[in-house]
């Protein structure tokens, strides 16, 4: 007889605010709100911030009266801290299953097949990430993906579970009653949109969403939504996967923080952003065919201030080096740069993606120099993952970046920069 399936999903507890807090103690208690990139919208809250009433997603400056009221503390985003911080609970969590999916930066699924109490695993994940990463957790049990995902926001929202719990320990009794309770929204997948269809037809709870007619939601909506419905009857439809899926292109694109101008500082943001992009690709031990550039004007501006143009270069060879890369990125950008416009943005693109592994030389190309190009990236990359990011850059990257995305409420790179560790004074 098979085994029964049993996933676990793990989340962390208002990751960003979390992280912020590792490093600074005094937030412990206080409502923090951590903000997206140009410090625009609310994308992290703690407990006492949704207390106080701040919304996920809202605009900074919707907020500055509630900000005034509850003495909300707003921090600027910090990505590489919290990148790093991520992979360290990613390596902790290695160790409790023979199996993981990292579904996000926060969140991972567990095989939890064979281990016969869910529960005292689960805390034990619990107390390990916390002891060992300083990062609180909760714990959803199941015996499929989706339910595993509605036990976890149970373990969230219930004190008394505690941070852990296992929806597959109910009765189908208690079962369908926490489903009545829930909004369809709560389910995973189901988004706001689909939950207007949803409510239009009648189906406003997990029950009622759980109860409906599996052929009829099939021809309304499609079978992603019948195979969820399966999900929440127990019916496993969604395996674990561990290897990613390949991606088919990589995209690296900001808003500046101040209106760009001159042909320089659009070259040092495409630059910087293309050699983010090739760390990517070589992360995922990729080789790019073709880039894309692009670069934008503000879309609210009036008629003749509106600009926007892409270039698109396909590669001699395919390739993974960053020096390739930003030549061909900057000679693109050349070509639909005009002047006398003020640009917002600007971004590029990595496309038709393949494998490392299947790499084929030209004509042209000799095994030395693809030797040399993988030599040097390998130490770039080595030496910015020991020292730092940004110890060392393309001269094309340059320095006095003047277009950076504003970070006014930005705190240290606490892990990930030898400048910004943090300091102990003895007293």
């Amino acid at each position: 007889m098979a085994e029964a399936e049993r996933f676990a999903l793990i989340d962390c507890n208002n990751f960003y605010v979390s992280c912020e807090r590792l490093f600074n103690p005094k937030l412990e208690g206080r409502p923090v709100v951590v903000l997206s990139n140009n410090d625009g919208c609310v994308v992290s809250r703690s407990s006492e911030a949704k207390e106080a009433g701040v919304k996920m997603g809202v605009p900074l400056f919707k907020i500055t009266d509630l900000i005034k009221q509850h003495g909300i503390v707003t921090l600027s985003s910090n990505y590489a801290l919290y990148g790093d911080i991520s992979e360290r609970i990613m390596s902790i969590l290695r160790n409790f299953s023979p199996s993981q999916e990292i579904y996000s930066i926060d969140e991972c699924f567990l095989d939890f097949s064979g281990i016969a109490d869910g529960l005292a695993h689960g805390r034990l994940i619990r107390q390990t990430i916390k002891q060992q990463a300083g990062v609180p957790v909760c714990v959803g049990i199941a015996s499929t993906k989706t339910l595993a995902k509605l036990a976890n926001g149970t373990a969230k929202k219930s004190t008394e579970c505690g941070g852990v719990f296992d929806i597959s320990a109910l009765t189908d009794r208690q079962r369908l009653e926490l489903f009545a309770a829930a909004p369809v929204g709560d389910v995973w997948g189901i988004g706001r949109k689909l939950v207007e269809r949803l409510e239009a037809i009648g189906v406003h709870t997990v029950k009622e969403f759980h109860d409906s007619d599996l052929d009829k939601m099939k021809e309304l909506f499609s079978v992603v939504v019948e195979r969820t419905i399966r999900e929440l009857r127990g019916q496993s439809c969604l395996a674990m996967t561990e290897i990613a899926p390949v991606r088919k292109q990589i995209l690296s694109s900001r808003s500046f923080g101040t209106y760009v101008y001159e042909l320089g500082d659009l070259e040092q943001a495409v630059a910087t952003y293309m050699a983010t992009a090739a760390l990517k690709l070589r992360a995922d031990e990729s080789l790019a065919g073709a880039l894309q550039v692009f670069i934008k004007t503000n879309r609210y501006a009036a008629p003749e201030d509106l600009y926007s143009q892409t270039a698109t270069v396909t590669l001699k060879n395919p390739t993974d080096d960053s020096i390739q890369l930003v030549k061909a990125a900057i000679s693109a950008l050349r070509q639909i740069y005009k002047k006398g416009y003020a640009y917002q943005k600007a971004g590029v693109c990595l496309l038709d993606l393949s494998s490392i592994n299947e790499r084929q030389l030209s004509l042209f190309q000799s095994e030395a120099s693809v030797s040399r190009s993988e030599k040097i990236m390998k130490l770039m990359d080595a030496t910015n993952s020991t020292m730092g990011r940004g110890t060392l850059y393309l001269a094309a990257e340059g320095q006095n970046h003047r277009w950076q995305i504003k970070s006014n409420f930005k705190s240290p790179e606490y892990t990930t920069s030898w400048k910004e560790l943090p300091i102990a004074h003895a007293k």
